[in-house]
């Protein structure tokens, strides 16, 4: 995913999500080493936003490139996740998910990889997440980050 957080300034949005903490396979090979959302400071004409990493390596990379038959590398790293109490923010795209159990072409994986990690995470760490939509958590994050300085760029 490409990506410059200074020119993203002056569209005075409120989120970005388009660095990730560690990816070893995308074109930019400059990760945040974080799974923290941070704030980008900005200037007098635009007061900065809320950068949120995404922290789970994408689904095409994992099933496709990688060519995985299980959701391994997504539950391990979604435990380390919790266990450092980060962030986990996990980009999908339905136009390489089969949703057809007897037919996948070679540039898709079966849906049913994602409704188990989903599962997973409903199993194992049910009542200890906050669910919410990206805008939610870079609101959340843009109002308590005076508290959260440390971790701003």
């Amino acid at each position: 995913m490409l990506h410059n957080l200074a020119w993203l300034l002056g569209l005075e949005i409120e989120y970005d999500c388009s660095t990730f903490d560690t990816d070893p396979f995308e074109p930019q090979p400059d990760d945040m080493k974080t799974v923290f959302p941070f704030w980008v400071s900005g200037d007098e004409k635009s007061p900065g936003y809320v950068e949120l990493p995404y922290t789970l390596a994408q689904d095409w990379t994992v099933f496709v490139l990688l060519k995985e038959k299980t959701i391994d590398l997504w539950k391990k790293k979604l435990d380390w996740i919790v266990k450092n109490g980060g962030m986990a923010l996990l980009i999908t795209h339905p136009d390489y998910m089969s949703f057809d159990a007897d037919r996948c072409e070679y540039d898709e994986y079966p849906v049913e990889y994602y409704e188990e990690f989903l599962s997973y995470i409903k199993g194992k760490y049910e009542g200890q997440y906050w669910h919410v939509l990206p805008k939610d958590m870079a609101r959340f994050w843009a109002n308590n980050q005076t508290s959260m300085s440390t971790n701003s760029r």
